[in-house]
């Protein structure tokens, strides 16, 4: 008999959704995700730009500073489309519904993101770390009624700032 143990389903996924993040072209982040349903991997995205634009590994980052309503500033990069937006896309490219499903990300999703999925169904967010202004999608989440599991209750921080 071995003592070999298999990973959980949840453990699973976000061993798949890190292999995928080593395809993203921001190197601010290298996210990614993974949309499942019925434990079967339906549709993924990873954090790019639009087919035919420059990515910021080849031609550098386009930084905007946000200034949120206490005041505060962060820094975000507007080249790339969300890891999220790219599954969601890629499902709508292909015909596939991701209604009732279940997204593993390594960041939680982002106010924008929080409403794509809430418009498309998803029922459950996996993620292993809380994304710097989490807050107002989990908040949207939540009051849709999607389960919310964080692996880590740590907040993602960039490795690269600019």
């Amino acid at each position: 008999m071995s003592d070999y143990k298999r990973p959980s389903w949840d453990n699973y996924f976000l061993e798949v959704m890190h292999a995928l993040a080593k395809r993203a072209t921001c190197d601010r982040g290298r996210t990614a995700c993974v949309i499942v349903k019925n434990n079967q991997i339906i549709v993924s995205g990873y954090v790019g730009s639009p087919p035919g634009f420059p990515h910021c590994d080849d031609v550098g980052h386009m930084i905007k500073t946000v200034t949120h309503n206490d005041g505060t500033q962060t820094t975000h990069c507007m080249r790339t489309l969300h890891a999220e937006q790219n599954a969601i896309c890629q499902a709508a490219k292909c015909g596939i519904s991701i209604d009732g499903g279940t997204i593993y990300c390594k960041i939680s999703p982002c106010r924008a993101c929080a409403m794509l999925l809430i418009s498309c169904g998803i029922k459950r967010v996996v993620s292993e770390y809380k994304y710097q202004m989490a807050s107002e999608g989990e908040e949207m989440m939540r009051a849709a009624g999607i389960q919310i599991d964080y692996i880590h209750d740590e907040v993602y921080t960039y490795d690269k700032k600019d």
